[in-house]
């Protein structure tokens, strides 16, 4: 009898481990919308609303800590009317930009039944690059340090599969004055 009693107090306790392993990681992609700080063109651009795609790739250290690796590119248009002192009357303007980022670095997790909400910190690299009628073909481009701190929620949906929602502040350098720009994703979390 204490043997049957051992054995299922053993089975018990690696049941809880076994229900306790996390994944592996997880890939994520999804739309992702950029308000973006262009000021540094000298230009008359407000904050432009760019669109476009976010994707990272995440695996785990340990159970709550991640280092993840995260790729997005936004591309938008902007038109204003610029007046010349000299010249026939007002200049419809139209300016093209897109900007990459690849940044690296850690994420904290917690899951919470089908929740998983979590924080990132990342630092890596953005290019920017513009074109549209007031350069002609292409414009001034320019490759800086970007950072990065936001966080999100996953919400899964099966076993392997939730869907993000997530927010990130992300600082950049181009042309040499400091962009300040709010980053939203969402999109589907494929665990392994």
């Amino acid at each position: 009898m204490p043997k049957v009693i051992v054995l299922c107090l053993m089975l018990c306790f690696l049941a809880v481990f076994a229900s306790a392993q996390v994944s592996a990681g997880n890939v994520f992609v999804g739309y992702s919308y950029q308000n973006s700080d262009l000021s540094a063109l000298n230009l008359n651009l407000s904050r432009p609303a760019m669109q476009g795609w976010n994707a990272s790739l995440e695996g785990k250290v340990f159970r709550y800590l991640g280092i993840v690796a995260d790729l997005s590119g936004h591309y938008g248009t902007q038109s204003f009317t610029e007046f010349p002192p000299a010249g026939p009357g007002p200049i419809n303007v139209n300016v093209t930009a897109h900007e990459l980022e690849v940044m690296f670095g850690p994420r904290l997790s917690f899951p919470v039944g089908k929740w998983t909400p979590f924080a990132e910190l990342m630092g890596g690299v953005g290019h920017t690059s513009t074109g549209g009628s007031a350069y002609g073909s292409s414009g001034p481009s320019d490759t800086s340090f970007a950072t990065a701190i936001g966080g999100g929620l996953d919400y899964r949906l099966v076993r392997l599969v939730a869907v993000r929602v997530q927010g990130d502040y992300v600082a950049t350098r181009f042309f040499g004055h400091t962009q300040n720009n709010l980053r939203l994703s969402t999109g589907i979390v494929f665990r392994f």
